[in-house]
């Protein structure tokens, strides 16, 4: 079983470890020290068991706070799942019809025939303008 000194505040602490876990202690060392050095930065010396008992409610305090974030945002993807399911539980909607005007035979025919016609009278327009 592995044994690690690590340090909380100002104290060194042995502390022994499942093989294999020696990263997470660290890291939970890290976290620890971190409130302590918060309080001792904030207070000033305090004896080791109160630094130790208010470092570990300052990190519970988080963790409390992380895991209501946790069971809110929980609750929120069980909303979203609830409804994707029930989305994909309906029928599909049916299709819309859309109608598109068709322009009868002809008209195009007449709609180009009135072009060119305005085209010659401003053709015309232009001449006498220019006389």
């Amino acid at each position: 079983m592995p044994e690690l000194d690590i340090t909380i505040g100002t104290r060194n602490f042995a502390v022994a470890c499942q093989e294999g876990e020696e990263q997470y202690l660290v890291t939970a060392a890290e976290m620890l020290d971190a409130e302590a050095q918060t309080l001792i930065s904030q207070i000033g010396r305090l004896p080791e068991n109160r630094m130790l008992l208010m470092a570990g409610l300052m990190l519970a305090d988080k963790t409390a706070g992380l895991e209501d974030k946790l069971a809110a945002a929980e609750a929120r993807v069980a909303e979203l799942e609830g409804r994707i399911k029930a989305d994909a539980s309906k029928p599909a909607p049916e299709p819309e019809r859309v109608e598109v005007a068709v322009m009868p035979e002809g008209v195009m025919e007449t709609m180009a025939e009135l072009a060119a016609r305005a085209e010659a009278v401003a053709d015309e327009v232009e001449e006498k303008a220019r006389a």
